[in-house]
């Protein structure tokens, strides 16, 4: 349920609206209110997918194999390439935010942190153990594979049964990475925009990238490689969601014809400057238009 306080409702609940059924991101099935008319509007339900749990209660309840990792894995990635190619950057990937039903079918959920590529971004996204490094060394200008070292963590933790990186603060975040990583090269360092950035990783010592393969002992081979290019501190270099499905590692599940892309989001009505009101009846027309999906038994199932 939302209530109708003011113009983020309407922003996240048409928001919601672009996301499709058939992939791996949680459906807008129906949305409705009980008012009856405009002046007793205030609530608005939204309907979608019933899913059994989410990965966090899975991850700690049982240890996964590698044919889950993958399987889970290769849903992540199936629903970022569709929420990327809308220009949306989800900002808050973590086990949480992932929901799970009985056959091991996944859903990308929450998207209250989202954002447009186009838009100013701000330092303070994401649970700090998910969050890249340059969220915090680059605050205003990231890009949407931020979202891809968010899932290079959640593998991890799903290889491991650990997290990976369970940072006490932002800096301590920074050294448990750069413990993995190595300290990032001069390349990368002159392309901070922060100042302060800078400094701050020439301070520390150096530290020497670790052997993927002895930290992540007895993994297969190709999650391993997959999660070298996936956490990865330069944002060139690092792995897209496009990339990472065509991996080896998911040569079972790989099929581009069935790995959807969305059209561009068109998030001009939040450019919008208008009164609650007017965001009021707007998000009551909307609501009293919208047409339910069709039935389908298998999505239902799903």
């Amino acid at each position: 349920m939302l209530r109708t306080t003011g113009g983020s409702t309407v922003s996240h609940y048409e928001g919601s609206t672009f996301l499709c059924t058939k992939t791996n991101v949680i459906g807008l099935l129906d949305v409705f209110t009980p008012a009856t008319s405009l002046e007793e509007f205030n609530d608005v339900y939204l309907v979608t997918h019933l899913m059994g749990a989410d990965l966090n209660n899975i991850v700690k309840c049982q240890k996964l194999t590698d044919d889950h990792v993958q399987f889970l894995i290769y849903q992540i990635l199936r629903g970022l390439k569709y929420i990327h190619s809308a220009d949306i950057i989800h900002r808050d990937l973590k086990p949480s935010n992932l929901a799970v039903n009985e056959d091991c079918e996944l859903k990308i959920l929450d998207f209250g942190l989202a954002r447009h590529t186009d838009d100013e971004m701000t330092g303070y996204v994401a649970t700090r153990w998910y969050r890249a490094p340059e969220i915090m060394l680059n605050w205003m200008h990231y890009n949407m594979t931020v979202d891809i070292w968010s899932v290079g963590c959640i593998m991890a933790e799903l290889l491991t049964g650990r997290t990976l990186f369970p940072g006490t603060d932002h800096i301590n975040q920074l050294q448990q990475i750069m413990r993995l990583t190595g300290t990032p090269p001069d390349s990368v360092i002159s392309r901070m925009p922060s100042h302060e950035a800078r400094n701050y990783i020439n301070s520390l010592p150096q530290m020497p990238k670790r052997n993927f393969a002895d930290v992540f002992v007895g993994a297969n081979p190709l999650a391993v490689d997959l999660l070298e290019k996936m956490l990865v501190l330069d944002t060139d270099k690092r792995i897209t969601a496009s990339e990472t499905l065509a991996h080896p590692y998911f040569s079972q599940y790989h099929d581009p014809d069935d790995e959807p892309e969305s059209e561009p989001y068109d998030q001009s009505f939040e450019s919008r400057e208008l009164e609650i009101e007017e965001w009021k009846r707007l998000t009551y027309e909307e609501v009293c238009s919208f047409e339910p999906l069709p039935f389908d038994g298998d999505e239902m199932e799903s």
